[in-house]
């Protein structure tokens, strides 16, 4: 069957596509050279994802780039496609299903389209149907993965790390974040209240992190571990920790205003941070797997924030991170820490 250029690739090549925006911007690229009057594309996909409900590529044909736009769960659905199409000429969209989150293909023209190049846009759209399902099965699957594992731990599992024993050494800055007196909290107060509260502070500790390029690898009842691994220099990784500490202090401060005209007490909290190796990968039994960070440096950070209640303060900071960082931090001597062979120097933030 001799099909024209487009549509023989949707058949053969198309599916195997690195991403939906790869995909776009190609078939787009093959589509003009196939003498159809093109501006612009859109591709829109449905996400299965607790924030992002759907994900719009938008590919310009004058210059080839493709941006994308995000349209959020519970917010009106989004036109963003048809829209951003509208404003580089005639629009002609097609819905590839019949579900109402099918994947949505749209093209602007230069001119209006002829009823012939309508009907090779439609007929390419019926093409596009098998690798667009593809290409969607793989980007629900990374949106789960990245939902419940952190995005770099999710990138490794789709990139088949899925074997008992196996990771890397990496050098990061770790995290260790805990509720303070969150047990007897709980035990007066309502299951709902309590989801809320630990939904409020996962998300000051979790939007930070994620700000200054560090990864949540997983919340432990009212805690939670996070990582910046080294990708420049330590000093780098190390100051990214500790502006990510920060932040969590400052929305927390904010949090606890907003608790204090309801009525409500404030909720402490204690962070360390420590840098070294760790073990990033799986571990588990043989059909359950965890990929997490094991090692000595994730021993002595989480019990460093062991030392902010009897200490007295809401972040302490490892001797290791001191010597990487060129900010003023105040120095609170060596500590015995359970189960570490040797002191820790530990400092805390300077007080502005």
């Amino acid at each position: 069957m001799d099909l024209p250029t487009p549509l023989a690739w949707l058949v053969d090549e198309a599916g195997t596509s690195p991403g939906p925006e790869s995909f776009l911007a190609e078939l787009g690229r093959r589509l003009l050279a196939n003498g159809l009057p093109l501006a612009g594309g859109a591709l829109t996909l449905a996400v299965p994802h607790p924030i992002i409900a759907r994900r719009t590529w938008l590919w310009r044909a004058e210059i080839g780039d493709v941006i994308e736009a995000l349209g959020f769960a519970g917010s009106p659905l989004s036109h963003a496609g048809h829209d951003w199409l509208a404003g580089l000429g005639p629009v002609q969209e097609t819905t590839i299903g019949a579900a109402l989150d099918s994947p949505l293909l749209g093209w602007a023209g230069t001119r209006p389209f002829s009823p012939a190049e309508t009907n090779r846009l439609h007929e390419t759209a019926r093409f596009a149907a098998a690798p667009l399902a593809a290409l969607a099965a793989r980007a629900a699957l990374s949106a789960l993965l990245e939902a419940y594992l952190g995005r770099r731990s999710a990138a490794r599992v789709q990139a088949g790390s899925l074997s008992r024993g196996t990771g890397e050494t990496i050098r990061a800055a770790l995290l260790c974040a805990d509720l303070r007196d969150f047990t007897a909290l709980s035990e007066v107060t309502e299951p709902a209240a309590v989801i809320a509260i630990l939904d409020a502070w996962f998300d000051r500790v979790t939007g930070s992190v994620n700000a200054f390029g560090g990864e949540v690898l997983k919340f432990i009842g009212d805690g939670a571990l996070a990582i910046f691994p080294v990708t420049g220099t330590p000093g780098e990784a190390c100051d990214a920790a500790l502006r990510a500490v920060e932040a969590v202090r400052a929305g927390m401060t904010h949090l606890d205003g907003v608790r204090q005209t309801q009525g409500l007490p404030p909720l402490p909290f204690g962070m360390a941070l420590h840098f070294g190796e760790i073990l990033w990968g799986n571990i588990g039994a043989a059909d359950r797997l965890d990929f997490t960070a094991i090692g000595p440096a994730v021993n002595l950070v989480s019990r460093l924030e062991g030392l902010c209640k009897p200490l007295g303060y809401n972040v302490l900071i490892s001797g290791a991170v001191a010597a990487e960082t060129k900010m003023a931090l105040m120095p609170l001597g060596e500590h015995e820490l359970r189960g570490i062979v040797e002191p820790c120097a530990v400092f805390t933030l300077v007080e502005d």
